[in-house]
């Protein structure tokens, strides 16, 4: 007995014991500290933070210190963000919980279940090969390859569903690698890449991601002007791929493949697709319900972007058509929701939960005139660059789109003071959006990549901090450099 109870206290991870306390330590700390000053505004607005509000900082510390050290499973921390919201009276148990089921959520769902139809079906085996027989044996050319096509995809869907379809066939490329299921530097970087890239990409068109659309509409209300579908990817498309070059090259530094080669790779890939044989019906009926899914939102994006009035079908509902229809084909039976990733869906229903009561208790909009007003009679330069740090900040934090949403009204505001003019803040705005680089919760494909066990939180946060360095050079070069050469006005006369 004395033998196993000595096993039994080696098994205590005390760095986990020890942030678990941290996490509890800050939401106590802020939560029962005196009220915090009023936000004010350049127009001298006052805007109180109320103890809700300070509620919501005081989860978001703790969750933010839970989630990148895990010191529980990622989705019990989401389960602590609703449960904590309830007994602290932060908000309802309605609204708390009811972020859990957002439609973002089931669209999460919804790309989930494509990849396990692609895995199940042998689509993924298929593509995989085919890829790796074209790119040859070269890891660093694997990685290349891998990225070009997340960086293609995304430009004509969302970057959740790219890295959703994508996934498998990563999963498909990692098991040739020769280390069976274990973590190498070859699978980290391949699945850190996979989330990172389909973060570069969707920046470019409308029809990447949500934010974009929403960035624009802000803008229009705002300054009256309409942002069209080409002069929005005319603006992105070099920093989208500059970033997604520069993160290839980050990538084979910091986490170079343990092999250079794998040596007879391309010879394995084309007989085992050999092996395949024809495409099945399994493998036709799921290619046709995914275009499908494919080519209906790529459409409705841009039906709304150029047709006033044009009002699409929710995009959650078009995903959740296909997962309806894999289950009345017989792709998927009941067995297969065994096989969904719980934690995953978990931890992005838990991100809905924080992004949502910031917003809603105004905490978030309190921290956003707080940070940006420091800057308000700083040089353009330091305003902008600032404004892109905070909304890449919050966006690690809290949907995109919420991001978006809380600081791109303010910063237009203020802009005009400084002399900056509103294209400037907005692209800078939407570049940093869209690459939540350091935290899982920050984008869907980054909890999507975290499925492969290839990573920790910490190994991301750790690497994500990096990339969101070179993220931040590469935006000061675009606001600074690219953008005045190719025609953006970035200061209005005095």
């Amino acid at each position: 007995m004395n033998a196993v109870a000595v096993q039994e206290k080696k098994k205590i991870n005390w760095t986990k014991l020890i942030w678990l306390c941290v996490g509890m330590g800050l939401f106590a700390l802020v939560f029962y500290s005196p009220m915090w000053p009023d936000a004010v505004d350049p127009m001298g607005k006052h805007f109180a933070l109320s103890p809700q509000g300070k509620g919501a900082i005081a989860l978001f510390l703790l969750a933010g210190t839970w989630w990148v050290f895990e010191v529980v499973p990622i989705g019990v921390t989401s389960l602590a963000i609703g449960v904590i919201q309830t007994l602290f009276m932060i908000r309802t148990a309605d609204e708390a919980f009811k972020d859990f089921m957002d439609p973002s959520v089931m669209f999460i769902f919804g790309s989930i279940v494509i990849g396990l139809v692609f895995t199940k079906t042998g689509l993924t085996k298929r593509l995989a090969y085919k890829m790796l027989a074209i790119v040859g044996e070269k890891t660093s050319m694997i990685y290349l390859g891998c990225f070009l096509v997340i960086a293609f995809l995304t430009l004509i869907m969302a970057h959740t569903a790219v890295a959703a379809t994508i996934f498998p066939l990563m999963m498909a490329i990692h098991s040739l690698y020769g280390e069976g299921d274990k973590p190498t530097k070859f699978g980290k970087g391949l699945f850190m890449g996979m989330a990172y890239v389909a973060g570069a990409g969707s920046i470019v068109t409308l029809l990447g991601a949500a934010r974009g659309a929403v960035a624009v509409g802000f803008f229009k209300d705002i300054y009256g002007k309409d942002i069209g579908f080409f002069e929005f990817t005319y603006y992105l498309l070099p920093i989208g791929w500059l970033m997604v070059m520069l993160l290839w090259v980050y990538i084979m530094i910091a986490m170079k493949p343990e092999k250079k080669t794998i040596p007879g790779l391309k010879e394995k890939a084309k007989r085992l697709y050999a092996e395949l044989g024809g495409i099945t019906r399994n493998e036709l009926v799921a290619a046709l319900l995914v275009g499908a899914v494919i080519v209906s939102l790529g459409t409705f994006a841009i039906l709304t972007a150029y047709i006033p009035g044009f009002v699409a079908p929710n995009k959650t509902a078009i995903m959740l058509i296909s997962t309806i229809l894999f289950f009345i084909s017989g792709i998927l039976d009941i067995n297969d929701l065994e096989d969904i990733p719980w934690n995953i869906i978990l931890l992005f229903a838990g991100a809905m939960s924080i992004g949502f009561c910031l917003w809603t208790t105004g905490a978030a909009q309190w921290m956003a005139i707080n940070w940006l007003t420091i800057f308000q009679h700083s040089h353009w330069f330091v305003f902008v660059m600032s404004i892109a740090f905070f909304v890449m900040i919050m966006t690690n934090f809290i949907m995109n789109v919420a991001a978006i949403a809380i600081s791109l009204p303010v910063s237009l505001v203020i802009a005009p003071y400084l002399h900056v003019s509103g294209e400037v803040i907005l692209f800078a705005s939407l570049v940093t959006a869209g690459m939540p680089f350091m935290l899982l919760v920050g984008a869907a494909p980054n909890a999507i990549a975290y499925d492969s066990k290839q990573f920790t939180a910490g190994e991301f946060f750790k690497h994500g901090v990096a990339a969101s360095v070179i993220l931040m050079v590469v935006v000061a070069l675009a606001v600074y450099v690219i953008w005045p050469l190719m025609g953006m006005p970035i200061t209005i006369a005095q």
